[in-house]
């Protein structure tokens, strides 16, 4: 198995309302209300724990599951969130300094759409 990283985006807003985590994409305006077992993927979210860690250390630990059921289901969420843009997802740990705002990879040079006149 390929280990995946997960990072949340910047390009996000997120709050915390009536105990659970509701996400917007700041790209597509895209809502999600997290459920228990999603908002403890989306804390854990760092950048340097593989996936497969956060599953087994924090949600086979709380819930009654297998560690493959969970992971799969861990698998399509992580997914979802990635391509709506609010995870970033790699098989190397995600540096910091890679986290995306708006599209952008912080550190990067933006482009410049004005022309000189």
């Amino acid at each position: 198995m390929n280990e995946k990283y997960i990072a949340r985006s910047g390009a996000v807003a997120s709050r915390v309302l009536d105990g659970e985590i509701v996400i917007m994409s700041a790209l597509d305006s895209t809502l999600f209300s997290l459920s228990e077992v999603a908002t403890i993927i989306w804390q854990a979210a760092d950048g340097r724990t593989p996936l497969s860690e956060i599953v087994q250390r924090r949600i086979c630990t709380e819930f009654d599951v297998t560690p493959e059921a969970a992971y799969r289901d861990a698998e399509v969420f992580v997914d979802d969130l990635a391509r709506h843009g609010i995870l970033r997802v790699s098989n190397q740990p995600i540096r910091d300094d890679e986290c995306d705002v708006a599209g952008f990879t912080v550190g990067s040079k933006v482009p410049s759409t004005a022309s000189k006149t």
